[in-house]
Formats: structure tokens, sequence, C-alpha cells
């Protein structure tokens, strides 16, 4: 299973895998050189249905609860002072992604979204500590009834070239859902009321629409 742009990528991908290896057979005599274009080009194939790849994830509904909108490593768990929409002091809770993770946003929270920016900016390392605020992101702010408003950034790394959001304000969102896409290794911080028990500890592996990060 892919997500949106992962539809695109792999048919684009499918196409070169094809007309690569149809021009081979037919221009290139030499069996080891034939068989070395197949080898790299069926390992670079398999790399990216590895990286665009959309696995189901059994998303247990809970108002109660905040899941991880990505996969990855709890890298931050800290209060901070969150300087564009808020205003004010949150627990920040941020995950990187390595290039091997998936790399699909899920909503952690279902309600309204209230707040959808792209910011472009730098490709700074994603756990940078000014990462958050000058690499290129997007911030989304989604108003849920028990938590009440819990904002998530997508932010890309040095290696992200391109970060996809797909949330809409005004739009009803379902926790778990497809929110986004992040290329390559990048980060996504979540920020929470600071009444919030933080369920995760730091270098904690949490997998995207599943792993419980905070309840209230």
């Amino acid at each position: 299973m892919f997500h949106k742009e992962g539809f695109k990528i792999m048919t684009i991908a499918a196409i070169l895998f094809i007309a690569v290896n149809v021009v081979s057979y037919l221009s290139i005599n030499t069996y080891w050189i034939k068989f070395a274009i197949l080898a790299v080009s069926i390992l670079l194939f398999l790399l990216v249905i590895q990286f665009f790849r959309n696995p189901a994830r059994p998303t247990i509904l809970d108002n109660a609860n905040v899941v991880s909108p990505v996969d990855g490593k709890v890298v931050v768990i800290e209060e901070v002072f969150e300087k564009e929409y808020f205003k004010d002091k949150r627990l920040q809770v941020s995950i990187f992604m390595s290039p091997l993770n998936v790399h699909v946003t899920r909503h952690p929270v279902g309600g309204t979204v209230k707040f959808s920016k792209y910011h472009p900016g730098k490709f700074l390392v994603a756990w940078h500590p000014k990462s958050s605020e000058e690499n290129e992101r997007t911030t989304v702010v989604v108003e849920n009834p028990v938590f009440g408003e819990v904002l998530y950034r997508q932010i890309a790394g040095a290696m992200a070239k391109r970060i996809v959001n797909y949330a809409q304000e005004g739009e009803e969102v379902v926790q778990g859902s497809d929110s986004g896409f992040i290329k390559f290794g990048s980060r996504v911080d979540v920020f929470l009321p600071l009444n919030t028990k933080i369920d995760v500890k730091l270098n904690d592996k949490v997998k995207g629409g599943v792993s419980i990060i905070a309840s209230i």
C-alpha cells in the first residue's frame, strides 16, 4: 500500500525500470553488464518501494490519547515556548525519522483543523536545535474535544527537499488518518498542553498511528 505521492513515484519508477532494462537487453551484448544493470535497477526499485510504503495502521480512536504522527525515535521531550501559534508554553515531543522509516505523517488527534501553514526555509539536519524554526516546515493545529488545540509541525531535514501536507483549515480529520508526507530523513514536533501526561521516554521507538505518546 502506498500514499498519494507514492503512487506517482511508483509509476515513474516502474516505467524507468522497464525502459532501462529493455534498452539494456536490446543494445548490450555482454551478459554480465546486462545482469549488473538488472541487479542495480531491481535494488533501486526496491528502495523506492521501501521508502514510499504506507502500511495500514489499526489506530484505536480515543480522544483521551495522542498517537504518534510518524514512525521514528523520540529525540526531544521538554517544556518550550511555542512562538508561531500559541505564543505560550507547551510540552514538546519530537520524533526523528531516518530514511528507512515510513515517512507518512498521520493526525495525532481527531477533530477540526484550525490552522495549516507552509513555511519555506533551510535544510539543516533534522536534529539541529534550530531546525524547528529555520527549516522548511508545515504547521498544523487540530482542535480536539478533550485535548483542545494540538499543534504538530513537519520539519524537513538535510536530505528532505519536499514536504507534502494534506490538512486544510476547517476540515474534520480522524485520528491516525494520513496528514501528509516528508521525503527522506526528517522530524515531526508535537506541542501539547502543559497538563498532558507524556507516555514515552527519550530514545523510545514509536509507530505512527499506533503508539500512544501522551494522554490526559
